[in-house]
């Protein structure tokens, strides 16, 4: 399912119409990568929980050439399901 086809699920369990479940969509989407960017834990109760994770800086090795390379620090963000969606699954 990509972000189109969600539209058209929220669109058609709220009966309205597709612009606004595109609205209500990119409403969440918005919040939650605001939340995220802003060092805050996102949980929505029964789906899961984001949160921005750090990656350390590291060795890597090129595939190709083999040589060994610096791999700077960075920022990720990681989802944790919600027990009522692994039962689910």
């Amino acid at each position: 399912m990509n972000k189109t086809d969600l539209i058209d699920k929220v669109a058609s369990q709220m009966e309205a119409t597709k612009a606004d479940a595109t609205r209500a969509v990119e409403a969440v989407i918005d919040a939650i990568v605001v939340g995220v960017k802003d060092d805050e834990k996102v949980t929505i109760a029964g789906f899961g929980t984001f949160v921005k994770r750090k990656r350390a800086a590291r060795l890597g090795v090129n595939p190709i050439t083999k040589e060994k390379i610096k791999i700077k620090p960075s920022k990720t963000c990681a989802f944790r399901a919600a027990p009522a969606l692994k039962d689910v699954l």
